[in-house]
């Protein structure tokens, strides 16, 4: 029987709000400019654009508290808080009406982001993932099942630096609802259980320093709090 020609790494995962039960991360799926604001704040038409998508590595996905390291080659690290849905069922060609049936549960995610790399890489027409890949640039709070939360179609989305607001929004106000982009996604790739999608970001994306305390939340989902180390 073939072995391994070094001992697998442990699959990433994320932790179960109330329960010792893991959430594996299969892969992560980022949905760009999906708040009329942001995207404007972006330099970006809303009206225009179906949703697009970029990714992270599953191992980019850690758990939102403690420290969170500021990453090399930026002087740009950015927030950006987001909705996160937890894909529990498998699904291809989903339809919108039968899409929230493969949401597992809901979290609350940051998008960290090296700005000034993601400049350069769109100015020079190269792909994002030196920009969004990184390593720790996935934080996440535990999950949230439906059966606790339901679906959050509504609901203040928010992020804190240091005390001062710098993100709010409504889930409300998203371009494209859950349902629609788990079933735009699945017209294209095969949706699998442990797949995560983060939705988008309000308005009030900015820069964090070393030192900042960082907090963020969405209503009827969790709040999340973690600290930027250094370089």
């Amino acid at each position: 029987m073939a072995e391994y020609v070094f001992v697998p790494r442990k699959a990433p995962s994320l932790g179960v709000e109330a329960s010792t039960a893991l959430f594996p991360v299969r892969r992560v799926f980022c949905v760009g400019r999906n708040y009329s604001e942001h995207a404007r704040e972006m330099g970006h038409d809303p009206d225009r654009e179906p949703p697009f998508f970029f990714m992270k590595p599953a191992d980019a996905v850690v758990a939102a508290e403690g420290e969170i390291a500021y990453p090399p080659l930026t002087d740009e690290l950015h927030h950006e808080v987001e909705l996160v849905v937890a894909i529990g069922k498998d699904g291809v060609d989903i339809s919108p009406e039968k899409a929230l049936g493969h949401v597992w549960g809901y979290g609350v995610g940051i998008d960290l982001t090296r700005r000034d790399i993601q400049a350069v890489a769109k100015k020079m027409g190269r792909p994002w993932d030196w920009a969004k890949g990184f390593d720790e640039s996935a934080p996440c709070s535990k999950l949230r099942p439906v059966s606790a939360a339901g679906h959050p179609g509504k609901g203040s989305i928010w992020l804190k630096v240091n005390g001062e607001e710098r993100q709010r929004g409504d889930l409300a106000d998203q371009i494209w609802a859950v349902s629609e982009v788990i079933s735009y996604a699945s017209k294209s790739i095969a949706l699998k259980a442990g797949d995560l999608i983060f939705t988008g970001t309000p308005a009030g994306v900015g820069a964090l320093e070393q030192g900042d305390t960082v907090q963020a939340g969405i209503e009827g989902v969790g709040e999340i709090v973690f600290t930027v180390g250094k370089r």
